[in-house]
C-alpha cells in the first residue's frame, strides 16, 4: 500500500471531509474578516442614520410646538417686498388665495390677520388664481375680507391670475360696492358662478368584481348619494334642494359685489349657469371692472386709500419658513396629496368648484 503523499502534522488535528450539499453552503460562507467588515459598515450607516432621523423627528416636533403654541397668526407671516418705495413706511398688501380652496383656514386666512393687524398697511390687493372649492372654505374667505374692510375701512380691490371660478369669483365679491375695485388679466378665465356635488355610482362594476355593501344604517337616507347603490328619485330631490340653496347664496354673493347685476336679476341668472367667461366677456357681462394685469389693481388700491404712488412700499406676504424648509431645502411643495381629502371622497359634499372631480389635494395658500 502506497503511503500518503501528504502525511498529517502531528501537530494539525484531522478535518472532516466535506462533501455534497455541504461543500456547497460552506463555501457560500464568508470568511470571519468579511462578516467583520460586512458588519462595521453595516453599524456605519445604519446608526447614524438612525440617531440623524430622531435628531431630525426631535427638531420638527419642537419646530411645530413652537409655531402652533407660543406664537399667533401674524408671526407665522412674513412681508416680502414686491415694488414701489422700498424704504417707504406706508404700505399696500397682496394677498394671495391659490389653488383649490378646502378650508379657509391657513395661510389665507395668516394673511388676513397680518393685514388687519398692521396699521402701516392702508389697503390690500387680493391676487385670486383659484379654481374654487368646498363651499365652507369659499364663505369663510369670503367672510374675513368683508370683516378687514369693514372694520379697518382698508380699501380692498381684486386681481384676477389665470383662473378665477367659482369659489374663486366668490371670494372676489368681497370688494362689495366699490367701483372699479376688480381687475382680471387678458387671458383670464372667471365666472362658473354655480354649485356642484359630485356622485359616482359604480354598483355595476361592484357587482362585477363580487363585492357587496353591507352597511347598516338608521334610515335609507342615512347613505344616500353612496356610489354602492343607485339614486333614488328621494335622494336627488334632497341634493337638488341642498345646491339651490347653496346657489341662492352664491348669487346673493354676487348682487353685493356687483351691484348692477343684483338690480337686474334676469341678467345674473343668465350668467349663473356655470359657466366660465374669457376676461373680453366677463368684461362685458360686468363681472369685472377692467381688464389689466397686477399692477393696474395696485393702482387702483393707491388710489382708494389717498396715496401716492411714491409714498407707498407694496409687499407680499409668505409663509415662514418651518425646520423643514431649511432641512430639506425648501424643496417641498405647496400642495400635497391630502389623506382627509382622499377619504372626504365618500363624503357628498357641494362645492363652488369649476371641476367634476373632488379635490385631492390641500393648498398652504
Amino acid at each position: 500500500m502506497d503511503p500518503d503523499p501528504h502525511p498529517a502534522s502531528p501537530h494539525q488535528p484531522l478535518q472532516a471531509e466535506i462533501v455534497g450539499p455541504q461543500r456547497a453552503a460552506f463555501a457560500a460562507r464568508p470568511s470571519r474578516p468579511l462578516r467583520a467588515v460586512l458588519t462595521i459598515l453595516l453599524v456605519a450607516i445604519v446608526v447614524p442614520a438612525v440617531i440623524l432621523a430622531l435628531a431630525v423627528g426631535g427638531l420638527l416636533l419642537a419646530n411645530a410646538f413652537l409655531l402652533g403654541g407660543s406664537r399667533d397668526l401674524q408671526s407665522r407671516v412674513q412681508e416680502k417686498y414686491f415694488s414701489h418705495n422700498p424704504s417707504a413706511r406706508q404700505k399696500i398688501a397682496i394677498l394671495s388665495v391659490e389653488g383649490v380652496i378646502i378650508e379657509g383656514e391657513g395661510f389665507i386666512r395668516q394673511q388676513i390677520e397680518r393685514a388687519s393687524k398692521d396699521d402701516d398697511v392702508k389697503a390690500v390687493v387680493l391676487r385670486v388664481d383659484s379654481p374654487g372649492g368646498t363651499i365652507t372654505g369659499s364663505d369663510f374667505i369670503h367672510h374675513h375680507l368683508r370683516r378687514l374692510s369693514d372694520e379697518t375701512n382698508k380699501p380692498l380691490v381684486v386681481s384676477m391670475g389665470s383662473l378665477a371660478a367659482s369659489g374663486g369669483y366668490y371670494v372676489s365679491m368681497a370688494v362689495g360696492d366699490t367701483p372699479g375695485s376688480i381687475f382680471a388679466e387678458p387671458t383670464t378665465w372667471t365666472g362658473s358662478i354655480g354649485v356642484i356635488i359630485p356622485l359616482f355610482q359604480a354598483s355595476e362594476l361592484m357587482q362585477k368584481l363580487g363585492i357587496e355593501e353591507n352597511s347598516v344604517v338608521s334610515h335609507p337616507l342615512k347613505d344616500m348619494g353612496s356610489f354602492s347603490k343607485p339614486l333614488t328619485e328621494e335622494e336627488r330631490v334632497i341634493f337638488q334642494q341642498l345646491v339651490d340653496e347653496s346657489f341662492e347664496r352664491f348669487k346673493k354673493v354676487v348682487r353685493s359685489g356687483r351691484p348692477e347685476l343684483g338690480k337686474d336679476a334676469d341678467a345674473l341668472d343668465k350668467l349663473a349657469t356655470g359657466q366660465v367667461f374669457t376676461a373680453d366677456q366677463a368684461l362685458e357681462a360686468g363681472l369685472i371692472d377692467e381688464i389689466g394685469f397686477i399692477e393696474k389693481a395696485i393702482d387702483r388700491a393707491i388710489e382708494l386709500a389717498g396715496l401716492s404712488p411714491g409714498e407707498v412700499r407694496v409687499v407680499k406676504y409668505k409663509p415662514e419658513p418651518t425646520l423643514a424648509d431649511v432641512l430639506l431645502g425648501g424643496g417641498m411643495k405647496s400642495h400635497a396629496l391630502d389623506l382627509s381629502a382622499i377619504l372626504d371622497l365618500g363624503t357628498p359634499r357641494a362645492y363652488y368648484l369649476w371641476t367634476r372631480i373632488p379635490p385631492l389635494v390641500r393648498s398652504s395658500r
